[in-house]
């Protein structure tokens, strides 16, 4: 694949998008401008790219359908855990618009410039990258969603404190995707995706 475009109709053709929003932001938002060389002949092939510090830019097929699970809509506020280039960063806050909030956290402080660096190329008034603190999260953050890019050994339930009732979080637990959404007595429950690689949540 050779465009952005091309990349996105891919992607559209596998089944990865599907939501007209979603798909909206993936032509809008060019993969290019996340990686450390846009000469790399690879940019817009489906599998993650190295950015180092044993960081990735995520799968193509693999952030569409966390995306497609974390449904995020105009308004919300979102918290996107490991940023790292900031591709997903800017995905949500394409879609959720100038009324809604993105909030990157990343934990690596040369890739909190990487990531912010390459938001800036969108001018966003609504999004931002900051450095992880000693807790998982942002704290005293409340969000409509939460978006985790690395796998976690066991599911992080200090996170649906971070999430408003009737959110949801999408989040790798070893080789799976848990999608789940905090219910009104603020319990969890969702469903469980199974196959999947990321690099590992460190907090």
């Amino acid at each position: 694949m050779n465009s952005n475009q091309e990349l996105v109709d891919y992607l559209i053709g596998v089944g990865a998008l599907r939501s007209s929003g979603i798909i909206e932001a993936f032509r809008n938002v060019d993969r290019a401008d996340f990686v450390h060389n846009r000469e790399t002949f690879d940019i817009y092939e489906d599998y993650p790219l190295a950015i180092g510090h044993g960081q990735t830019i995520s799968q193509p097929r693999t952030v569409a359908m966390m995306m497609e699970m974390l449904s995020p809509q105009v308004g919300q506020s979102i918290l996107d855990i490991g940023s790292g280039s900031g591709w997903t960063t800017a995905l949500l806050a394409y879609i959720v618009g100038e009324d809604g909030l993105v909030v990157g956290v990343e934990r690596v402080s040369e890739l909190v410039k990487f990531g912010s660096d390459n938001l800036k190329k969108y001018k966003f008034k609504n999004a931002k990258i900051v450095e992880a603190g000693d807790e998982l999260g942002l704290r005293g953050g409340k969000f409509d969603r939460i978006l985790v890019s690395a796998a976690a050994d066991e599911f992080p339930y200090e996170l649906a404190k971070q999430l408003n009732i009737g959110g949801k979080i999408v989040i790798p637990v070893q080789n799976s995707i848990y999608e789940m959404t905090k219910e009104k007595n603020g319990e969890l429950g969702g469903v469980e995706h199974y196959g999947f690689t990321f690099v590992p949540l460190i907090y």
